[in-house]
Formats: structure tokens, sequence, C-alpha cells
């Protein structure tokens, strides 16, 4: 019965929107001519900003690589496999996890007055929680930038001490992924999809 039940549950989206955000979007790599502007980029955050984060507090930080020049900064820091899909992309965000997070706790989480002069002392429980909640934003902005209409190429091959060098050294923040963003040109992968484990596969009742 409960395989039945897991089957034929109506999604609480409708099947395009379904379809957009998973079932037809891909790890992408090929790109169309079409432009990805501020406004698609803003729209996405705007829908990623809502997902939950421990205490309210919004680590992820995303510098946005556009031009030819920037790329050419970013480039020798990432892996070899991975420099020409960074030069290829349209645009790629570097995102970051920014330890003094805290800073802005005073309007991000009121409910807790004291917790920005709390955390200002403890740097390695800080760079915990913004590397933690930080990658759980990671997950909701390739959702959100599939929502735009947007195809998402994430990695995490470089070298993160070079990229912060290169573009964080006096924001301090810390570097731990690249996600390209474009259109993406036809299924935006030469490969086709890999399996997918199942959800008995995965889950235990208890």
């Amino acid at each position: 019965m409960a395989d039945t039940v897991l089957e034929t549950a109506p999604l609480a989206i409708d099947e395009a929107a379904a379809d957009r955000i998973f079932r037809h979007a891909r790890t992408t790599s090929q790109w169309s001519d079409a432009g990805v502007t501020d406004t698609l980029l803003e729209t996405a955050w705007d829908l990623a900003k809502l997902g939950p984060t421990a205490m309210n507090t919004l680590p992820l930080r995303l510098l946005v690589v556009r031009s030819g020049e920037a790329k050419q900064r970013l480039v020798p820091h990432m892996a070899e496999g991975n420099r020409p899909k960074v030069e290829a992309a349209p645009v790629s965000l570097v995102l970051a996890a920014d330890p003094a997070f805290h800073e802005h706790l005073d309007e991000l989480f009121p409910v807790y007055p004291g917790i920005r002069e709390q955390l200002a002392p403890a740097t390695e429980a800080r760079e915990a929680m913004a590397r933690k909640n930080a990658l759980l934003q990671a997950g909701y902005l390739v959702v959100a930038l599939r929502s735009v209409g947007l195809a998402a190429g994430p990695m995490d091959g470089m070298d993160f001490d070079g990229v912060d060098g290169e573009f964080f050294a006096e924001s301090g923040w810390k570097s731990f992924m690249v996600v390209n963003v474009g259109v993406a040109e036809g299924e935006g992968s030469p490969y086709p999809r890999n399996p997918r484990l199942s959800f008995e596969q995965v889950a235990r009742s208890v």
C-alpha cells in the first residue's frame, strides 16, 4: 500500500514546473547564446534566500564572474578539467561562505537579542555554521536558477585558497563551489542522465 501511495501522491506544483526544476533539468555544460542578466540572477536569489538556514544566518555570498578579464583570473584556480567549462559558460558564480554572517543577525534574527555579540568571539563555530548553511543555500540556489529558466553546472574542482586569495582577501569569504549559469543548449549535456537511487534504497522507517 505504501508503494501505491508514493506512486500516486499528487504534486503541490504543476507537472511543467516539476519537469523544469527536476525531471528535465541537467547539470549543464552546453550553452546557448542567450545572455544571463543581473535581473534573472536577482530573481533567482529572491527565491533562494527564502530557504531555511540556522537562525536565518544566510551566509551564502556570490561573486558573479562575467567578463573575460574576470574569467581569466578565475580559470587558473580551477581544476584542469573544469577550466574549459568556466571559459564556455555565460556566467560563473563563485559561491562562498561568509564567516562574518553574525554581523547581520540583529536584523536577520531579532528574536534572539545579543546573538551577534555572543557569536563574535566564536570564530571556529562561526566558520562551521557558515559553511554548513551556505551549502544548504547552494542547493536552494540551483533550484531557484532552474525556476527562472536558467541552467546550472555546479562543480568544486578548484583551488579554494587560490580563489580566496584572488577575490576574497579583503572580505574573508571562503569559496566552496563554482556554479556555471546560462540557458542550456538542447539538454545541456551530451551524456544520458545517470541512474538515481530509489526511495527504498535510501530511506528507513523506525
